[in-house]
């Protein structure tokens, strides 16, 4: 199923958000408590739960976006935070190119939540990521 590099059709983009690893931990005592926000443009973000205690968080949560021809980005962007009593810090975000995914071709892996100049890692996440076409 290919569908040119200029369009898109209209569908459906899931995105499951299996779980992370390794973490960056921004708690001076204990562990993260962390959450992924999830986003392709910044008019529409979704947030997945809080998971406290752990810097290799499982959240097996399933997000969908309608995409409708040709008005998005052909990225996914997530961010990751620790959620503290008060507020929340950054722990890592990264942004996932999708034009494999429109082409039909369905991801499961894990993406790396680069550090600044991406020589080391705030950790990873497992997505599975797929686009249905209207």
């Amino acid at each position: 199923m290919v569908f040119g590099n200029t369009s898109t059709p209209a569908g459906i983009l899931t995105v499951t958000l299996c779980e992370g690893k390794n973490l960056k931990d921004k708690d001076l005592i204990g562990k993260n408590d962390p959450y992924v926000e999830l986003w392709l443009d910044d008019n529409y973000k979704q947030r997945s739960s809080n998971i406290s205690g752990s810097n290799n968080p499982v959240w097996n949560e399933t997000f969908s976006f309608n995409i409708t021809k040709s008005s998005h980005d052909k990225k996914l962007y997530l961010k990751v935070y620790d959620k503290d009593l008060v507020g929340c810090e950054k722990i890592g975000d990264t942004k996932f190119d999708l034009k494999d995914v429109y082409s039909g071709k369905e991801f499961d892996g894990w993406v790396s939540l680069p550090a600044k100049l991406g020589l080391t890692s705030h950790g990873e996440l497992h997505l599975r990521i797929n686009f249905t076409p209207n």
